[in-house]
């Protein structure tokens, strides 16, 4: 058995990635969960700073954390998954996206939390976020063109789309305005089995991070 480590599925975007990862490559793996009172869970959730205890996943006699590090090790031993493209074009554009996605967007993560439990109709995105919704858009708008949807890149999930479907809860928490093409795929995501799987792990988590806003 291989064991990840994740924090609040309401909260941890980073554990949502790994989990899906883990479940993508069919892994079958234990969950081990960091609690939300540990200062050091804490203080990632809130931005403060980065924290390397989730997600982790022990394989055998092999620990990686890091997202991107946990689904290159993934690949390598799960090749037939598909986590990553087997075409090399087609597979420097899902690593190109999913790194983008690693690395940035802080003005979105900071103003629109990953918070499954609450719901904010009409709520107002100020203007540094609108203009990271604007590229994530320009992202899956090209994905979706370039390889023929119905995901990223192709016709099943991959790695670049375990890194948005954060994304795509957070955009269904804020009621996002989206066109029908990227509301459609935020769509999609949010109604896979593993993500609903998730989802219901979260809406039935007693804990609640009063600096983020949950509401139930």
């Amino acid at each position: 058995m291989a064991t990840l480590t994740i924090s609040s599925k309401n909260y941890s975007s980073w554990s949502l990635r790994g989990w899906l990862l883990c479940k993508m490559a069919g892994l079958s793996f234990e969950e081990e969960r960091v609690p939300l009172d540990d200062p050091d869970m804490k203080a990632e959730l809130l931005l403060l700073s980065p924290s390397f205890l989730v997600p982790r996943l022990v394989h055998e006699d092999v620990t990686v954390w890091d997202t991107l590090a946990i689904a290159a090790f993934l690949n390598e031993v799960f090749p037939q998954a598909g986590l990553l493209p087997a075409d090399r074009a087609v597979r420097a554009h899902c690593l190109s996206i999913s790194g983008e996605m690693h690395s940035g967007f802080a003005n979105m993560r900071s103003a629109l939390p990953m918070n499954i439990k609450a719901h904010y109709p009409g709520f107002k995105v100020w203007a540094g976020a609108q203009a990271d919704i604007e590229r994530i858009v320009a992202i899956w708008r090209g994905c979706l063109t370039a390889h023929g949807g119905p995901f990223l890149m192709g016709a099943a999930p991959t790695l670049a789309d375990a890194m948005y479907a954060p994304v795509c809860s957070r955009f269904t928490t804020y009621d996002v305005k989206l066109d029908a093409e990227c509301d459609a795929y935020r769509a999609r995501i949010m109604a896979l089995p593993l993500m609903q799987e998730w989802i219901s792990g979260a809406q039935n988590e007693p804990e609640e991070l009063e600096e983020l806003g949950a509401e139930f």
